[in-house]
C-alpha cells in the first residue's frame, strides 16, 4: 500500500462542490504599464526580450520568456522578434548575464565598441525588452490519499495550492539610448484536486495567462 498526504484536510462536500467548477482552477490576473516615453515600430525594426536578473539563484525562466517571444510574434499583427539565444550569441560576450548593461546609461558605451552598433542595425533591432519575475508556490492545503492492492485502488481526499506569477518587463528603446516605460504582469491562480478513486485535476494556467497578458500589453504599448 503506498499513501501522500498534503497537509490540512477539508470536507466531502466541498470537495463535490469543486468538482461542479469544469476544467480550470480559477485564476485572477492585473496587467498595466507605465509608460516614459513615446515608442514606434518602424518596418524592418525588431525586439529582443532578455532576462533581467536572478531569483533565488535561477534565470528569469526560460520557457517563459519563449512564450512571450511566441506570443509577441504571433498572428497578422505579430511583432518581428529575434530569438534571445541568436541575439546573445551575435553580440558575445557584450549581454553575457555578467557582462550585460545594469540601465540604459551603459548602452551608449557599449554601442561604442568595435561591431556592436554594426550587428545591432544588421538584425533591426529597435527594443530591448528586459524581463524580470518568476512563479512560486505560495499557499497550498487539503488531504490526499491514495492506495494500491490486490482487490484495487483509488485516491481520495482534496488538495489544493495557490501559484503566483509576477513578472515586470522594461522596454529599452536603441533609437535613443534611453527607457521606453515598463509593463508588469501580476496574476494569482488556485489549482483543484478533489478524488472520488479517481483525481480530478483542475489546474489554473497562471504562468500561461501571465504570458498572454503581459505579450498583448507588450505589443499595445510598443505600437501604440
Amino acid at each position: 500500500m503506498m499513501q501522500s498526504k498534503v497537509p490540512g484536510s477539508t470536507g466531502a462536500v466541498s470537495m463535490l462542490a469543486l468538482l461542479s467548477l469544469g476544467l480550470g482552477g480559477c485564476v485572477t490576473s492585473r496587467v498595466e504599464d507605465a509608460r516614459e516615453n513615446v515608442t514606434g515600430l518602424n518596418e524592418g525594426e525588431s525586439v529582443v526580450i532578455m532576462a533581467k536578473s536572478y531569483h533565488q539563484g535561477n534565470e528569469t525562466e526560460a520557457d517563459y520568456i519563449s512564450c512571450v517571444e511566441n506570443a509577441l510574434g504571433r498572428g497578422s499583427k505579430g511583432l518581428r522578434v529575434i530569438p534571445r539565444q541568436q541575439f546573445v550569441d551575435s553580440l558575445f560576450p557584450w549581454f553575457e548575464p555578467r557582462t550585460a548593461p545594469a540601465e540604459t546609461k551603459g548602452l551608449t558605451k557599449l554601442m561604442e565598441r568595435p561591431g556592436v552598433s554594426e550587428v545591432v542595425k544588421g538584425l533591426g533591432v529597435r527594443y530591448i525588452i528586459w524581463l524580470d519575475g518568476d512563479t512560486e508556490t505560495v499557499a497550498q492545503g487539503g488531504s490526499l490519499s491514495c492506495a494500491a492492492g490486490p482487490g484495487g485502488g483509488g485516491c481520495f481526499g482534496f488538495a489544493w495550492w495557490q501559484k503566483d506569477a509576477d513578472y515586470e518587463a522594461s522596454v529599452w528603446d536603441l533609437d535613443g539610448y534611453e527607457t521606453a516605460g515598463t509593463v508588469s504582469a501580476d496574476v494569482s491562480g488556485t489549482s483543484f484536486l478533489p478524488a472520488l478513486v479517481v483525481p480530478i485535476p483542475l489546474i489554473a494556467r497562471t504562468q500561461s495567462a501571465a504570458c498572454k497578458g503581459l505579450a498583448q500589453q507588450l505589443r499595445a504599448f510598443i505600437v501604440q
